[in-house]
């Protein structure tokens, strides 16, 4: 669509209905949230008292309510646009507030477009909460607070000292350095190599020359510490964060802080690469590999694809930071006669910071463990694991022991007649937790305690079956008597400060044996960890999501790099593995460390099955009161578009999701696949608007909502 920086001057009709129009209006375009799927996908037309500049704020009327709108770009008013004396005039003005600017409304469209998203819902959604509900008034007082708080700011703290760099790192930052059109960088360096080091050498060349800084941060309990680390080294620097941890008054303040150019440096999860910056010269991305990027309900968008386009149109370095970079990524990153794209420059970090070693890896093969005796449970450590804890133990050093599902146990069952502790709403168990006695779904939340006896038959002899964290660190109490143990999961920080306190204890030395999921797998600096042990990583060898090889390739990978960060002991740490499969490809990369093999392997793999990045993939989700109803939508769906796809797009027969019941709702998928991204674009956009009237058929009988899904993770 053509952009157009003005808005068109008109003069309503002399009639009475329009008396209370001014005598000169200006015809504003602008988005607002409408209900998704309601087929408003264009601005919807205004009437202002003045010109009105693209980006401007306002309250308008929508139906019975007023709501928050931005005032866009769009050409002038077509001839089948409504005549003035039938146009609403726009409610109120946020004055004093600055236009969002171009390039803000640029990212935002081709999210809108990209993601088959209601322009007016993705432009609306990434404002921070409290300001879509504010009035003029209320806006005035909150922008003098507003002011305050800038004067109030103290420039004058001492800042930390820069530890000296490494040759790889000065390479890096060189390559960094060198003039021209800036292509988005992969930091593909190993945990402990010093990718934050280089971050923050870039960001200050950035602070230097008058820009503003972005960094992004997967999830949001990577946030403390590495604005710990960002704080100390810019003490004379507003910075500010963004996250679902803060209120939303802070929120507001850190968004306009950053918005009017006061916030020198933005630390952020995904939702924060939308954030306004005038003047931005630098996008991080740390830990681009991260599936937390992705947006997983709404409007799905991959904030690390966004940062890339963002860094395009602000023609701004990004650099994609990971030691197991997404095969997507690593894909762009190789040059064209390797057979990747080209597009990414690769700078490779290979060696630890101060020369430290990797942890050796030790893959243990369970098949070869001593087995239970007849009536005993299986320990949860092979014999040889648990004394290479107990010398850390003795030694006074640290050992990190991941198992990534939390809770006690999967599943309560009855030995006599079967039962098993399903929820009642979803097509899945509820997780046993006995710190509190309760059966708990961690898909729709449905608790209730733990019955006494077996619903179906009284038997009293319900056991748990399997092994969660809770349960795990039971066990290791139990086989470490002594040994000081600490637990690390969503269970135990949902706490505000809860996960804080836990870290400071392990970094205290308080803790010997560390038990977590895959919260304490990625970026946290252990330095006295000298081993970490997976306990039950095969899970993900044989499932049916392709890229879970990938995703567990990069967990254990990440994990291994707890350990040994501190040179005075990387030379006996260690990474054991757990495995009843000790020769599987991913195992025998893992033993060498060799990401780029794994990544040959996988992209051989994934071109050879047609599968991203060698091919765009997206998901046609449908939600229903039954399973048929669901899929009733999405062969429909097929039928009615496929004189659209023709040879370029393939659709597949849809089928249940893995969890096909979610809090007694039904869930379809129908997966569509094109070896060319643009003529997957061009079919969404012309299928939508069948979609949509197709849709609204299907709701009598028993549709309840649907969802384009673009560049889906999971099928």
């Amino acid at each position: 669509m053509p952009l157009s920086e003005n808005a068109t001057p008109t003069t309503p009709p002399d009639d009475a209905a329009a008396a209370s129009a001014p005598a000169r209006s200006w015809r504003v375009p602008v988005v607002v949230e409408t209900p998704q799927h309601s087929g408003l996908t264009s601005p919807l037309d205004y009437l202002a008292p003045t010109a009105l500049p693209p980006g401007t704020l306002v309250r308008v009327p929508l139906g019975r309510r007023t709501v928050l709108g931005v005032v866009w770009d769009t050409p002038a008013a077509g001839p089948d646009a409504l005549p003035d004396v039938q146009l609403k005039p726009v409610a109120e003005v946020l004055d004093g507030l600055p236009p969002l600017p171009a390039e803000w409304r640029q990212l935002v469209g081709f999210a809108a477009g990209y993601y088959q998203r209601a322009l007016g819902e993705m432009a609306l959604m990434v404002l921070p909460p409290e300001l879509r509900q504010l009035d003029a008034t209320q806006w005035g007082r909150r922008e003098k607070r507003l002011h305050k708080a800038v004067a109030r700011h103290d420039d004058s703290v001492a800042t930390a000292e820069r530890p000296p760099l490494t040759p790889q790192q000065a390479d890096a930052l060189d390559a960094l350095a060198e003039p021209g059109s800036p292509k988005p960088f992969l930091l593909w360096g190993s945990t402990g190599s010093g990718k934050t080091e280089v971050y923050l050498r870039q960001a200050e060349r950035a602070l230097e020359a008058g820009q503003q800084v972005l960094m992004m941060v997967p999830e949001i309990n990577l946030t403390p510490q590495l604005e710990a680390r960002v704080a100390a080294r810019f003490a004379d620097r507003r910075i500010v964060s963004l996250h679902s941890g803060l209120t939303p008054a802070q929120r507001l303040r850190n968004w306009l802080m950053a918005h009017y150019g006061h916030a020198d440096l933005v630390l952020g999860t995904r939702l924060a690469v939308f954030t306004p910056l005038p003047r931005l010269g630098l996008i991080v991305v740390d830990e681009e590999h991260d599936p937390s990027y992705k947006q997983q309900d709404g409007a799905r968008y991959s904030a690390r694809d966004l940062a890339v386009y963002r860094g395009h149109l602000h023609k701004v370095p990004v650099i994609l930071g990971s030691a197991t970079p997404s095969l997507e990524s690593w894909f762009n990153a190789l040059p064209l006669a390797e057979g990747g794209t080209g597009r990414y420059r690769r700078l490779a970090m290979p060696a630890r910071v101060g020369d430290g070693n990797m942890p050796t890896v030790r893959v243990l093969d369970l098949s070869r463990a001593p087995k239970p005796a007849r009536g005993d449970s299986a320990p949860p450590l092979a014999r040889e694991l648990l004394s290479a804890i107990t010398e850390r133990v003795e030694r006074g050093e640290q050992s990190l022991v991941l198992l990534n599902r939390r809770g006690y146990a999967p599943v309560l069952q009855c030995g006599d007649c079967g039962w098993k502790s399903g929820c009642p709403h979803c097509s899945a168990w509820r997780v046993f937790h006995k710190v509190d006695r309760t059966l708990r779904c961690h898909h729709c939340g449905f608790t209730e305690r733990v019955p006494r006896a077996c619903p179906d038959c009284g038997n009293q002899d319900i056991a748990p079956v399997g092994r969660g964290t809770e349960r795990l660190e039971e066990q290791l109490a139990e086989a470490l008597p002594g040994a000081r143990l600490g637990r690390i999961d969503a269970d135990v920080t949902k706490h505000k400060g809860a996960l804080e306190a836990q870290l400071a204890s392990v970094h205290a030395g308080e803790v010997d044996v560390l038990v977590g999921t895959q919260m304490v797998a990625k970026g946290h600096d252990f330095r006295r960890i000298t081993l970490v042990a997976a306990v039950n990583p095969d899970a993900a060898l044989f499932a049916s999501d392709f890229r879970a090889a990938e995703r567990q390739f990069a967990l254990l990978l990440q994990a291994a790099g707890r350990a040994g960060r501190d040179a005075g002991v990387a030379g006996h740490s260690e990474m054991w593995v757990q495995t009843w499969h000790p020769m599987h490809p991913l195992y025998q990369a893992l033993r060498c460390y060799d990401y780029a093999d794994f990544a040959r392997q996988q992209l051989k793999e994934r071109e050879m099955a047609g599968l991203p990045p060698y091919a765009s993939l997206a998901m046609l989700r449908a939600e229903g009161r039954t399973q048929e109803a669901a899929q009733a939508f999405l062969l429909e769906a097929a039928r009615l578009v496929q004189d659209h796809a023709g040879e370029a797009v393939r659709l597949y027969p849809p089928v249940p999701t893995p969890v096909q019941r979610v809090a007694n709702v039904e869930r379809a998928q129908m997966m569509i696949e094109s070896p060319q991204r643009l003529a997957l674009q061009r079919f969404l956009a012309a299928a939508q608007s069948v979609w949509l009237a197709q849709a609204q058929q299907h709701r009598r009988s028993g549709l309840i909502r649907w969802a384009v899904d673009v560049d889906p993770l999971a099928i």
